[in-house]
């Protein structure tokens, strides 16, 4: 474990200078850079005073941190497959996060059921083919290549009229699918 590295992204969250913790926990400077340098290890005591002075805890200061996944695969993603449309949830459990994107792919001459206003925002990228979004009483036609970004406070739906499938990457925030 890498003490002086987790001490010191502490004490910068905690917008500290070395000499302010070290002012803290009555030590100096130069020991609290050797510290975040790795060149020295503290006693229990003097560490006990640093977590102090930085607002945290033995157990929270070794609390196992699991590294974040943050690239996704084709093996992670999620898909639910209905009639005329299939919906992959590229980030698996989005659900939690404060976006959730998808990739949609629309069978020809088909669309997706309409979703009811809420709060929130929507944001779409096709990836191939052309839909029509319906957004309240307003339809537009989205091609490939072309983005739609909307607040979601109103009745929208995606559709493809057309002879090919179409493939929107669709981003709701919060997660809504």
């Amino acid at each position: 474990m890498e003490l002086g590295i987790k001490i010191k992204r502490l004490r910068l969250q905690n917008d500290l200078t070395q000499e302010e913790l070290a002012d803290r926990c009555e030590l100096t400077k130069g020991y609290i850079s050797q510290l975040e340098n790795e060149l020295t290890s503290p006693s229990i005591q003097t560490l006990e005073d640093i977590l102090n002075a930085l607002g945290t805890t033995f157990a929270d200061f070794f609390r196992d941190e699991k590294e974040e996944k943050i690239v996704f695969t084709d093996e992670d993603f999620i898909e639910k497959i209905a009639e005329g449309h299939k919906i992959e949830w590229l980030v698996p459990n989005a659900q939690k996060n404060e976006m959730e994107p998808i990739r949609v792919t629309i069978d020809p001459h088909t669309s997706l059921s309409e979703d009811m206003p809420h709060e929130g925002e929507e944001f779409g990228y096709v990836l191939s083919g052309r839909i029509l979004l319906h957004l309240g009483n307003n339809t537009q036609i989205v091609k490939k290549g072309e983005a739609f970004y909307f607040p979601a406070g109103k009745m929208h739906k995606i559709e493809n009229r057309t002879s090919e499938k179409a493939v929107v990457l669709w981003v709701a925030s919060p997660p809504t699918f």
